[in-house]
């Protein structure tokens, strides 16, 4: 299970993933403890600041507009209400607030001005800035930046592959794209993958190849489980078996030794002992909250329980907040 110095070949990737599970698992862990306090899981909360509308055709997304879901589409938040909800996140236990618009792309206008402004505020609470708001070009890139936002996410989804059998609207070199004026613009890339939306494991592979052979792999590897929606087209998908998570989670943790490893979406349908398991192979992050932008998460108390039983902390806020993911 070794891997190149330079960037992995596809071929180790699916020889790491296709690891016999439990020695995966004890290979992830072992290289967990390296690089990370494995007692330590940072908390993050996001929010929806401006909910529904999207042009978009993600086929596992229930804001785009054109399908029938039962999300209401809500215009952007004032500024007041994210400052307080970032507040609030922060009492929680949260060391970072991750703002997410349903937007195609950012646009150069009032609405862009007021996200700006919220990245400020939350800066103001001693909290890491996040924020997931579709397409950006280099100056919005670096206009966020100054404003001193710390991370941005944008996930790739699946492989180059299968991204096309999910998603029309956009392409995968437009989501690199933006990830590279992200990267440019000295801002903390967050970057993953959803599991479960139909792909193979060589997509899971191709995905996790990817990743891992940026010239910076992602400081922040957020994992889902696909959540099916009614009226998506993927909402009759069966729910994602946990060893593919496990699987896919290890892998990672195993390429990008350095990277939060973030277990996101689906956390409400995974029991205590499958996250336990995921944090095992290597996810020391997770998204708190009773909502993960429009799809339901488990709540602050069950979380709190969970850390107790295993005896978990949230991570302390990283001072140098450049630094702030996987540093």
């Amino acid at each position: 299970m070794s891997i190149s110095t330079s960037s992995p070949s596809r071929a180790e990737v699916a020889a790491i993933y296709r690891t016999p599970v439990l020695d995966l698992i004890f290979r992830a862990a072992e290289i967990h403890r390296q690089y990370h306090d494995p007692s330590h899981v940072q908390v993050c909360v996001l929010l929806s600041v401006k909910t529904g509308g999207c042009p978009e055709d993600c086929g596992y997304c229930p804001q785009a507009a054109r399908y029938h879901t039962d999300v209401k589409a809500k215009p952007l938040m004032d500024v007041d209400d994210v400052l307080a909800a970032a507040k609030r996140a922060k009492d929680e236990g949260a060391t970072r607030f991750c703002m997410g618009a349903a937007w195609r792309e950012v646009r150069d206008n009032e609405h862009f001005d007021r996200i700006l402004e919220m990245v400020r505020g939350v800066k103001d609470l001693e909290l890491e800035a996040c924020c997931t708001l579709g397409m950006l070009n280099p100056s919005q890139a670096r206009r966020l930046k100054e404003a001193g936002l710390d991370a941005y996410n944008h996930n790739l989804d699946s492989s180059e592959e299968f991204y096309g059998e999910v998603i029309s609207t956009r392409t995968y070199q437009d989501r690199l794209n933006t990830l590279q004026n992200v990267r440019e613009a000295g801002i903390s890339v967050c970057c993953g993958g959803i599991v479960g939306m139909g792909e193979t494991e060589d997509d899971r592979i191709g995905l996790l190849h990817t990743l891992a052979s940026m010239p910076e792999p992602p400081e922040s590897v957020p994992i889902n489980a696909l959540v099916a929606v009614e009226g998506t087209p993927l909402a009759e998908q069966p729910k994602v078996a946990i060893w593919d998570m496990l699987r896919t989670i290890a892998t990672a943790r195993i390429l990008m030794p350095q990277s939060m490893v973030r277990l996101s979406a689906g956390r409400v349908h995974m029991s205590e002992t499958d996250q336990a398991l995921c944090f095992l192979a290597g996810a020391n992050s997770i998204f708190a909250g009773d909502k993960l932008l429009t799809t339901p998460n488990p709540g602050p108390d069950r979380d709190q329980l969970l850390f107790n039983q295993l005896g978990l902390k949230p991570k302390p806020l990283v001072v140098e907040s450049s630094e702030c993911d996987g540093h």
